[in-house]
């Protein structure tokens, strides 16, 4: 991610006639004969220390048995004599006041530098407000939907927490959520968490300031529970379907004001964001007034997407569930072939999205379960034809409702993992 930063940025600077300094053959320090030969240019390797120096370095410090590191230190230790006229000292501060050894207790009753010794099995008997504590991880690896994170990683798939944290946020009830969705992402595995959907384009928040302060306090507060899972946000962009169309960025400016690129590519640029993922179901009926089909839309889209840099700041994905049905998928072959042409190659080939998310199986409020399989995995077309995907199947994302089974956890797993490279499991 770090060199196609620094490739974006070499190029903005060639465009914008500025050079950039070449590091010469003859440096002394440099060391680009120790990398392979296809390096890129703008990638170079210079000695902090050369090995020579960093020799004479541990030499200094390590001759006669280390004299010099032992004569270095430690500085003599600041006293505050308290009797002393004109000197102040708290009298409210914890602790007995007295000079304790490293690694002795603080106070009667404790071990450990300060943990009292009534600690069951060695686990410590304070929790940081930051941290997860290991019941919770215990227990949440054995819940179902612990459970599920493990079939799905034994089925190698890349296994995202797919939650809905917007609601919660609202609620003030934030702390408490975050915390429980930590606690699964933190089993063994888990790639991170894809905490809100639809973001600014339902009905959750009124106002910019709302939607801007829910990404930031949120983000903030996983990545202080979670440190190096990625985070993930599912919204839409109505204005990119445009292109060039002047009265449809006004209309859909109008109609989706919070849904502004500039907002949601500020979240990217600041890294609160890892993996932004566009829906694509507006595509094929939000512009129809000004003519605009669902091809031309995607193609707008993912040209805005470039344009803009995105993927130089997070991964960029698109999400279709335009592949499923009421039932099963009726696609033919022919017709299967076509929808994954234009649905999942295209936006691979536009060279914006990096991974595709396929809606497999979802219900709807009056029941109904749409599938793109066959009821109980029975075969069709559909499926059949995307099995054939081996070679993009890492760049290829199901979301999963484990408390809905299609037949149980293990099974819908293993059938899954035939298509697909990652999973969204979805927890309520």
């Amino acid at each position: 991610m770090r060199l196609r930063k620094i490739f974006v940025i070499g190029l903005a600077l060639s465009l914008l006639g500025v050079g950039v300094p070449a590091w010469s053959e003859d440096d002394p320090r440099g060391c680009n004969d120790l990398m392979s030969g296809d390096t890129p240019a703008y990638v170079v390797c210079r000695w902090l220390a050369t090995p020579d120096e960093a020799a004479d370095i541990a030499r200094f410090w390590l001759e006669n048995d280390g004299k010099n590191m032992i004569d270095s230190g430690p500085m003599h230790e600041i006293v505050v004599d308290c009797t002393e006229a004109g000197n102040e000292c708290a009298t409210d501060s914890e602790g007995d006041g007295e000079m304790h050894d490293v690694g002795s207790p603080d106070v009667d009753g404790a071990e450990d530098g300060g943990t009292p010794d009534n600690c069951q099995d060695g686990q410590k008997c304070y929790i940081d407000p930051d941290e997860i504590s290991a019941a919770a991880k215990t227990a949440a690896a054995e819940s179902p939907a612990g459970q599920a994170v493990k079939s799905a990683v034994q089925a190698g798939l890349r296994t995202w927490i797919e939650t809905e944290l917007a609601d919660d946020y609202k609620a003030g009830k934030l702390e408490e959520a975050a915390k429980k969705v930590a606690a699964l992402a933190a089993q063994p595995g888990v790639a991170g968490i894809r905490f809100t959907s639809q973001l600014g384009y339902n009905q959750t928040f009124a106002t910019a300031e709302e939607l801007d302060k829910f990404v930031a306090e949120t983000t903030t507060a996983l990545r202080k529970l979670v440190p190096g899972k990625k985070l993930a946000a599912h919204t839409v962009v109505p204005l990119f379907g445009c292109g060039a169309n002047d009265a449809c960025k006004a209309e859909m400016t109008k109609k989706y004001p919070l849904l502004d690129p500039a907002r949601i590519g500020a979240w990217l640029s600041a890294g609160q964001i890892d993996q932004l993922t566009l829906d694509t179901a507006h595509l094929t009926t939000e512009y129809a007034t000004w003519k605009i089909d669902a091809k031309e839309a995607q193609r707008n889209q993912w040209i805005q997407v470039r344009a803009r840099a995105w993927d130089a700041y997070a991964q960029i994905a698109a999400e279709d569930a335009g592949f499923t049905a009421a039932g099963s998928s009726a696609l033919t072959a022919e017709q299967a072939t076509q929808a994954i042409t234009d649905r999942v190659a295209a936006p691979l080939q536009a060279d914006a999205a990096e991974t595709v998310v396929l809606w497999s199986r979802w219900q709807d409020a009056q029941g109904q379960v749409n599938r793109v399989y066959g009821e109980k995995w029975a075969a069709n077309a559909t499926w059949d034809q995307l099995k054939k995907l081996g070679t993009v199947r890492p760049r290829l994302a199901t979301v999963y409702d484990y408390s809905s089974p299609e037949t149980d956890v293990a099974t819908d797993i293993k059938n899954l993992s035939e298509v697909f490279g990652q999973v969204y499991l979805h927890t309520a």
